[in-house]
């Protein structure tokens, strides 16, 4: 389907809520009421799908959003945010008397971080009340945190059904199944075109030994998979082309969104019809430059921008991987 068919390149359908990211030396808490100094606090964009869709429309895509929001503060500050996006939020329901989720981040400052989410309304989105009219205007949906999301769940192989029968290709990030049994994961895969693990959920989910192992089983039941291998870049599987790519060199500030930013450049390459690893390349670069700054989406960059990077790296394909 060529580009300006449809109104919205990417209907992205998912939870809402903001991040707290509270940084320092010694973030861990301590039971007894005792009160420790941090060294920063920050209230941003938080939600798999939300920093996704930011990142695709930084790049020039047409977003659409559906998603539940509670009647509060934080609900209102995500609304704000997501529109001083680009995103079109019709599609976003406020729940009255429902509080929005929330996702506190404890990072220490060697990067690692542990966090806590309280769920909100993020469990209570059913894929159901995805509107019609919304698919019908879009060329692409796409869902993150698969498995934060247990009220979408059950319908969302019925969802992507729905959606390939009236001509949109779709596309998901799980994240990692805490349950460790991947089960619902395994009913939506048949309707998923483009697969988007990272390495530790490829290879648990697959149970190989390598991410390119993981991206080539995969691949026999999607038609595109990448999987994300964080510092060392990504590797891309389509039928029995294989790509990889490794991230530009940048001053990390905070990693929190890069997968979701890698997903929003290595969409836009295949919506524009890019090879594997072009694609690739360009997910790569739009992950690394957003890890620059605070938050996931404050270094989110434009198209110019990632495109002026894409010369810095270099990729393999096919029997070179």
């Amino acid at each position: 389907m060529p580009p300006g068919a449809r109104p919205y390149d990417v209907l992205v359908v998912g939870e809402i809520n903001p991040d707290l990211i509270l940084r320092g030396a010694d973030v861990e808490p301590a039971f007894g009421q005792v009160e420790k100094w941090i060294a920063a606090a920050q209230l941003t964009v938080g939600s798999s799908n939300v920093i996704f869709a930011c990142a695709a429309a930084k790049l020039g895509l047409r977003v659409a959003f559906v998603g539940l929001v509670g009647d509060d503060l934080f609900g209102a500050f995500m609304l704000q945010e997501m529109a001083r996006c680009g995103l079109e939020l019709r599609g976003v329901r406020q729940v009255q008397g429902a509080q929005t989720g929330l996702s506190v981040i404890l990072q220490r400052e060697d990067g690692d971080r542990a966090i806590l989410t309280f769920p909100g309304v993020m469990r209570d989105l059913r894929a159901e009340e995805v509107p019609e009219v919304l698919l019908r205007q879009a060329r692409h949906v796409h869902v993150g945190s698969f498995f934060l999301q247990t009220g979408l769940q059950p319908g969302l192989p019925a969802l992507f059904r729905r959606a390939r029968a009236l001509g949109l290709t779709t596309s998901l990030d799980p994240n990692y199944d805490p349950a460790a049994r991947w089960e619902p994961l395994r009913a939506v895969l048949p309707y998923t075109d483009i697969f988007l693990p990272n390495e530790q959920e490829a290879l648990a989910f697959t149970d190989t030994a390598t991410a390119l192992e993981a991206g080539r089983a995969l691949a026999t039941q999607v038609q595109v998979v990448a999987v994300k291998r964080g510092a060392r870049g990504a590797l891309a599987v389509a039928g029995s082309h294989c790509a990889q790519a490794h991230p530009p060199q940048v001053t990390v500030v905070d990693t929190v969104g890069a997968g979701d930013a890698f997903d929003a450049g290595f969409l836009w390459g295949l919506l524009r019809g890019w090879p594997l690893a072009s694609a690739l390349r360009l997910g790569v670069v739009v992950g690394a430059l957003s890890t620059r700054a605070a938050g996931g989406t404050a270094a989110q960059p434009t198209l110019q921008e990632a495109l002026a990077w894409l010369p810095r790296i270099s990729a393999k394909a096919d029997e070179e991987v």
